[in-house]
């Protein structure tokens, strides 16, 4: 048979037969109390016990919500990466295409077919972050707006359809030429 922890203590060393028996006096006195009064008796011990688990259930909460969230964060990435490797447009070509990527003026070179596209809003170009590297791509609008939809950082460059067409516009007449580059 197990030995109670009071024996144990004793074999021990820990604790002697003196204060063994006052421990336990001690203990029926708060149990004797308790029943008399019917009300239970506070354990400090328990009741720092259970505010020590309180506070490791609410730091595991918040650890979970931040795991989460970047969970959610690797998955939205994932997906943009995705998108971006199976639409994207090769840019082949000797037009200079002139487009901004935070308040810098950067370039690519694309054909002159790509170039019309881009300006009447089929093409879009889109960043893809490799670590420290920036690669400009271009993607279909559809695939540009799926992606805008998960992270409009990544979207650099749209145009927007012209539909209006002003009524006292003098120059609606004449056509732009083909090959006037600015």
């Amino acid at each position: 048979m197990p030995n109670s922890l009071q024996d144990q203590l004793k074999k021990s060393g820990l604790v002697d037969d003196k204060k063994a028996k006052r421990l336990k006096r001690a203990k029926n006195k708060q149990e004797k109390l308790a029943r008399k009064t019917k009300s239970p008796s506070v354990d400090e011990a328990k009741l720092a016990l259970e505010k020590a688990k309180a506070e490791q259930v609410e730091r595991d909460r918040q650890l979970n919500l931040e795991k989460n969230k970047q969970a959610e964060q690797n998955a939205l990435a994932a997906q943009i990466k995705q998108l971006i490797e199976m639409n994207a447009i090769s840019k082949e070509g000797d037009q200079k295409f002139n487009f901004t990527d935070a308040n810098v003026i950067k370039h690519m070179y694309v054909s002159q077919a790509q170039v019309d596209q881009l300006s009447r809003g089929t093409l879009a170009i889109v960043v893809q972050k490799n670590g420290k590297d920036r690669n400009y791509v271009l993607v279909p609008m559809g695939v540009a707006l799926k992606i805008e939809q998960r992270d409009q950082e990544v979207v650099l460059f749209k145009a927007q359809e012209n539909t209006t067409i002003e009524e006292d516009d003098p120059y609606a007449d004449f056509q732009i030429p083909d090959d006037l580059t600015w």
